[in-house]
C-alpha cells in the first residue's frame, strides 16, 4: 500500500488551515493531516471536531502537531499570518507577514523534498521572498491565487445571469489589484464567450471592490471556505497529479518576459509541485498588466527583506 502525503497546516488554528484540512479529510483522498499553531488549544480544537469527522465516513488521519512535524511535510500548507484587519490592501501585512513565512522557511532543512504552499498575504512578494530564503526550486513555492480566477467566474455569471460552475474564465498576475483578467479565454459551457465593455466594466468592478467589500463586514475572517477547499483540491492535485490547468504564484524564469519574481500564472501540477508552466498568448494589454503587477511585486518584495524573529501567529491568512 502506498504510504499517505503528509499534509502540515502551518496556522492551522484558523478558519482557513481548518478548512483546508476539513475538505482534505472529505475529499476522498488518503492525507496524514497535521495541524500547528501558535495557539495549540485552538488547533487541539478542531482536531477534537475532526476527529468526529473521520468517524463519518471521512479518510485519512489528524493530529496537533509542532514545528517538529513542518520538516516532516510532503506537502507544506502555510496559512499563519497577523489577525484580520479592516483595510484596503492586503500589502498592510507584508512586513509582519513576511517575519512569519520567513520563520517557517527557515525550519526546513536544505535537503527538503517537498512542496511548500503559500496561502498568506500578500502572497506574491511572499512567495519571491521565500523561495529566495529557502533556495527550494521555484516549482515547489507556489502560492494559492485561484481565488482572483474563481471571483471573475462569480462576476461574469452575475452580468450574464449564468449559474455557478459553468464559467471558465482565468486571472493571472498579482493576487490583488494587479489582477489580469484573460477576457478572451472566457468560456460558458465550453464555448468561447464574448462581453462588451460594459459588462467587463461591471464584473471589474465585482472583482475589484471584493476584497474591500469582504473585510468592512469586520467578520474577523477571510474566505474561510472557498480558500479551505481550494487549498485542499490544490493539495490533492499535486500530491496525485492533475492534468487541468491552475493558476499558482510562483518565481518565473523568463516565462511571460518576467524574471526573478512571483505571480499567478497558469500551470500543471503534480509530484514535486509544478508539472508545466502554460505560456498562453497575451494581447498587448494584457502583457502591458503584467508587467506592471511584475514591477509591484519585485518592488514590495524589496521593501520587505526582514529577518526571522520567530514564528509569531496562527491567524487566517486573509485571502
Amino acid at each position: 500500500m502506498p504510504r499517505s502525503t503528509k499534509v502540515v497546516i502551518v496556522g492551522g488554528g484558523g478558519g482557513v488551515g481548518a478548512s483546508v484540512a476539513f475538505n482534505l479529510l472529505i475529499g476522498g483522498g488518503e492525507f496524514d493531516v497535521v495541524m500547528t499553531d501558535r495557539r495549540p488549544e485552538m488547533a487541539r480544537s478542531h482536531v477534537l471536531d475532526l476527529e468526529q469527522v473521520l468517524e463519518q465516513g471521512a479518510r485519512g488521519t489528524v493530529r496537533v502537531g509542532t514545528d517538529d512535524d513542518i520538516p516532516q511535510a510532503d506537502i507544506l500548507v502555510v496559512t499563519a499570518a497577523l489577525p484580520l484587519t479592516v483595510n484596503d490592501s492586503r500589502m498592510v501585512y507584508l512586513e509582519g507577514n513576511a517575519r512569519i513565512v520567513a520563520a517557517v522557511a527557515d525550519l526546513l532543512p536544505e535537503d527538503w523534498p517537498g512542496v511548500l504552499l503559500l496561502v498568506t498575504n500578500p502572497v506574491d512578494p511572499l512567495c519571491t521572498l521565500v523561495q529566495r530564503r529557502s533556495g527550494l526550486d521555484r516549482g515547489r513555492v507556489l502560492g494559492y491565487t485561484i481565488n482572483d480566477s474563481l471571483r471573475l467566474r462569480t462576476g461574469i455569471g452575475r452580468v450574464l445571469g449564468v449559474a455557478p460552475g459553468r464559467i471558465t474564465a482565468w486571472s493571472i498576475g498579482e493576487h490583488g489589484p494587479l489582477t489580469v483578467p484573460l477576457w478572451d479565454r472566457v468560456q460558458v459551457d465550453g464555448a468561447g464567450t464574448a462581453l462588451d465593455h460594459a459588462q467587463r466594466e461591471r464584473v471589474e468592478d465585482f472583482v475589484g471592490n471584493w476584497y474591500v467589500r469582504h473585510v468592512a463586514l469586520d467578520s474577523g475572517r477571510s474566505s474561510t471556505w472557498t480558500s479551505g477547499l481550494g487549498v485542499a483540491r490544490m493539495v490533492s492535485a499535486i500530491a496525485h497529479g492533475d492534468a487541468q490547468p491552475w493558476t499558482a504564484s510562483l518565481v518565473l524564469d523568463g516565462e511571460y518576459g518576467i524574471s526573478g519574481v512571483s505571480l499567478s500564472v497558469p500551470v500543471s501540477l503534480g509530484p514535486g509541485g509544478v508539472a508545466e508552466i502554460h505560456e498562453w498568448e497575451l494581447s498587448a494589454e494584457q502583457a502591458a498588466g503584467f508587467r506592471e503587477a511584475a514591477d509591484y511585486v519585485r518592488e514590495a518584495a524589496a521593501s520587505a527583506a526582514v529577518d526571522a524573529t520567530g514564528l509569531a501567529a496562527g491567524d487566517d491568512a486573509d485571502r
